[in-house]
């Protein structure tokens, strides 16, 4: 395929797309921005972007062989569907934390292979973990235990409730056998080290020949690909914000909530601009 000069690569909730509660509107109600509702589940509203951001992002995603646009997702493959999202179709996703990477929306079968071979060789099995949460988790304040894929487990549960030092203990425990622990809204994810969004970015890369990658993302799982890529932005709230988290290429910015959405698309689109 005609190589793109630039690959985003971009997580979506929190990042671009926000729900009612993510959005941080301070400003009055007359003169809140107009949203974009792109996500429905059981009939009902879930997922927003304003206006403006849809604009942007219709517009990188137009640039063609220019930029290559990749919504990069810790969501399985079934909840990032329900996205609509303006703009062209993306031709690749990063779904799962980086266990499924889709082409033309089908997922890539030697990709996924290679992803679970080497988190058999490499860290404790799925079954362990998810049993320990279910086993040390309180049903007083969770919600739901799920299993994503057949590569990590999560649980929901009431903020409110939850003890601060379980989720800091899963972590130590998590880490002795190769997961990470990431706290993101009332979802506490428990994902292998080598699940990672930033290796299906590098193959991206290397199928379409893309010479810049750009990254944006909110949580302790976009750490290695705002790492990975050549410049990465993180918006001024989420997991990485809250314990001041930075890193050479990486730019901090001010904005919350829906505005970071659009601020980052503008920095997309000002890097793809300068790359010409």
């Amino acid at each position: 395929m005609t190589s793109p000069k630039v690959l985003v690569a971009s997580d979506l909730d929190r990042t671009l797309i926000y729900s009612a509660a993510a959005l941080a509107l301070p400003l009055p109600d007359e003169r809140a921005p107009r949203l974009l509702c792109v996500e429905v589940y059981e009939s009902k509203p879930l997922s927003y972007m304003t206006e403006t951001a849809a604009a942007l992002l219709t517009e990188l995603g137009e640039l063609g062989d220019e930029a290559l646009f990749v919504p990069t997702t810790t969501r399985t493959r079934q909840q990032y569907r329900r996205i609509r999202l303006p703009g062209p179709a993306p031709k690749f996703a990063i779904c799962a934390n980086g266990g499924h990477l889709l082409v033309d929306g089908a997922s890539d079968p030697e990709w996924h292979t290679q992803v679970t071979e080497r988190l058999a060789g490499e860290c404790a099995p799925l079954a362990e973990v998810r049993d320990h949460m279910t086993a040390t988790a309180d049903p007083a304040w969770v919600r739901k235990h799920r299993v994503a894929e057949d590569l990590f487990a999560y649980v929901v549960v009431e903020r409110e409730l939850l003890p601060e030092d379980w989720v800091k203990e899963l972590a130590v425990w998590a880490e002795n056998r190769g997961w990470t622990v990431s706290l993101q809204g009332r979802k506490i994810y428990a994902v292998p080290k080598p699940l990672t969004k930033s290796a299906a970015m590098h193959e991206i890369a290397r199928r379409t020949g893309a010479d810049l990658t750009l990254a944006a993302g909110d949580s302790l799982l976009d750490a290695d690909l705002l790492l990975a890529a050549d410049r990465g932005w993180r918006p001024g709230h989420g997991e990485l914000a809250d314990v001041g988290w930075t890193a050479p290429g990486v730019t901090s910015l001010p904005e919350r909530g829906v505005a970071a959405g659009e601020r980052i698309l503008r920095e997309f689109l000002r890097e793809v601009r300068e790359a010409r």
